[in-house]
């Protein structure tokens, strides 16, 4: 029989030890967590970087509201509509109010002027009472021809800041006269709706 054995005197080395149960558990852990976070970006650097490759909010950067961005940032062209506009309603707001003949007859009870822009020969036929007479228009050969001296000859009869009703025969060049008479700076001018017409309608008082 062969007998197979250790030889005297050699050296033996002993098997590693196994580490610690709490050991383990900890290298383990770390482990996990290490491939974990060279896996998957911060949650951090994930919504930065979605937030700045994003179009809609790059192009919010970029182009805010006119509201909200300084005069030298709004294009020339947005800029002269935006003050065509403002002259539109600058004009608009300079057309004066109009009132039917029974409203008008209150105001002039009130306290009024009554200024009649029809022409000299229409005056004379009848008119309201207490009106004055500046025409708007002046008879000619061939027709009707607008006043060139209208707005001199009304300051000579008002002030600027009188309270005024204008009236013609129908309402039509009354309607004119007041737009005229509020653009020159006329702060209290009332258009009489119907005219002098109406104001027949309503038998309401004349002189003639």
């Amino acid at each position: 029989m062969l007998y197979i054995g250790r030889r005297k005197g050699a050296e033996s080395t002993p098997p590693p030890s196994p580490p610690a149960p709490h050991l383990t558990a900890e290298l383990r852990t770390r482990t996990t967590m290490a491939s974990l976070s060279c896996a998957q970006p911060s949650l951090r650097s994930l919504s930065n970087s979605s937030i700045m490759s994003s179009p809609a909010s790059s192009a919010r950067r970029r182009t805010p509201p006119l509201c909200f961005r300084r005069r030298s940032e709004i294009p020339e062209h947005r800029r002269r509509q935006s003050f065509g506009s403002s002259a539109f309603a600058g004009e608009a707001a300079t057309v004066p109010m109009s009132v039917p003949v029974r409203v008008a007859r209150e105001l002039l009870q009130a306290g009024h002027h009554y200024l009649d822009i029809r022409t000299v020969d229409e005056f004379n036929a009848g008119h309201p009472t207490g009106a004055v007479n500046v025409p708007y228009m002046l008879k000619t050969g061939s027709g009707l021809t607008k006043n060139p001296n209208f707005l001199v000859q009304v300051l000579s009869a008002f002030g600027e800041d009188d309270e005024i009703i204008i009236g013609s025969q129908s309402g039509r060049r009354s309607l004119m006269a007041a737009a005229e008479l509020a653009a020159a700076g006329f702060t209290g001018i009332t258009d009489v709706e119907g005219g002098f017409s109406l104001w027949l309608q309503n038998r309401l008082p004349v002189d003639a």
